[in-house]
């Protein structure tokens, strides 16, 4: 028998008096509340009630154990309570993990507006270009650039697309010449993210609709994209980001577009975070934040690569 209804239906009926009334109260029949009641005593070896036609009464150690059944469901209201709570109101240490780049720029910008709506919540970011296990690392929730995950119990969610100009510092294109077709970059330097899909390959497509793929190798390849922009600003070669990790130094003109009439695939970006029936509440209005942050799909537009790069570009 359900020995959580067993105690519910003894402490009922003990505060009603009547064991149909209890009954009543949980939804049950009057025969199913005996059998309930009958397995309780059962299962204790020893009487809890007496029962007459006119009255119920508590035997001693029934009494006893009453008390201590009225306490173990208090608790247990407690403890629902608390959880409802916080399913309701984010409290508690949200873990977060995301590329360098993209906790600067996104992540740690978000805070202070989500602090002031739901003070409760504190943080752990780990700033990692590589993808931890969600589950085992105990992550609440992570950036991924991947569209998919390989455990099927972890939930993707878009956030935007962005572009991933070829650029490169304008004193390397004063020295080493400016690619004015995909197959001149080979004879470039090339700077490369390792923990890219595909980083020794270059798919691009043109305006026109043609498209080219290259097999390439990397002046200098690194898991950082700081390292590798860093790079690219003292002039070592070409560099392969996305446009919110470099949009600082395209508008300063630190940074120039090569071969802007052709394109390799946009990057996605999206969140991932472990699947529950029920999601707390801090992980859904953080997520919820995120999104709005990207809401009209204009990710792009807002940190916009300077196209316009006069007699350097081609």
């Amino acid at each position: 028998m359900d020995r959580w209804t067993e105690t519910r239906l003894f402490v009922q009926t003990a505060e009603m008096g009547s064991l149909s009334k209890a009954a009543d109260l949980l939804n049950l029949s009057s025969s199913s509340a005996s059998r309930y009641l009958a397995s309780l005593e059962g299962r204790l070896g020893a009487r809890l009630i007496e029962r007459s036609t006119r009255r119920i009464v508590l035997t001693e150690v029934g009494s006893a154990y009453l008390a201590r059944c009225k306490a173990i469901l208090a608790d247990l209201a407690d403890a629902d309570s608390m959880v409802t709570a916080a399913s309701s109101q984010p409290s508690g240490t949200l873990r977060i993990t995301a590329s360098q780049t993209f906790c600067q720029n996104f992540i740690v910008p978000l805070l202070p507006a989500y602090h002031r709506r739901y003070p409760d919540v504190r943080f752990v970011i780990e700033a990692a270009n590589r993808y931890p296990d969600l589950l085992e690392s105990g992550m609440d929730l992570a950036i991924r650039t991947r569209e998919f995950e390989n455990n099927s119990s972890i939930i993707v969610r878009r956030l935007a697309t962005t572009r991933r100009p070829i650029t490169a510092a304008p004193s390397y294109l004063e020295r080493a010449g400016v690619p004015r077709k995909p197959a001149d970059l080979l004879q470039h330097n090339l700077l490369l993210y390792t923990l890219a899909t595909r980083p020794h390959e270059l798919a691009l497509s043109s305006r026109q609709g043609r498209t080219e793929t290259l097999q390439v190798s990397g002046f200098l390849e690194s898991n950082d994209t700081q390292v590798l922009r860093a790079a690219a600003l003292a002039g070592l070669g070409l560099l392969i980001q996305p446009v919110f990790a470099i949009r600082e130094d395209l508008d300063a003109g630190q940074l120039v577009p090569v071969l802007s009439n052709w394109s390799l695939p946009p990057l996605t970006i999206n969140v991932a975070y472990p699947s529950r029936k029920h999601v707390s509440a801090k992980v859904r209005t953080f997520i919820d934040f995120l999104a709005d942050r990207f809401k009209d799909g204009q990710f792009d537009r807002r940190f916009p690569p300077a196209l316009d790069t006069g007699h350097i570009s081609p």
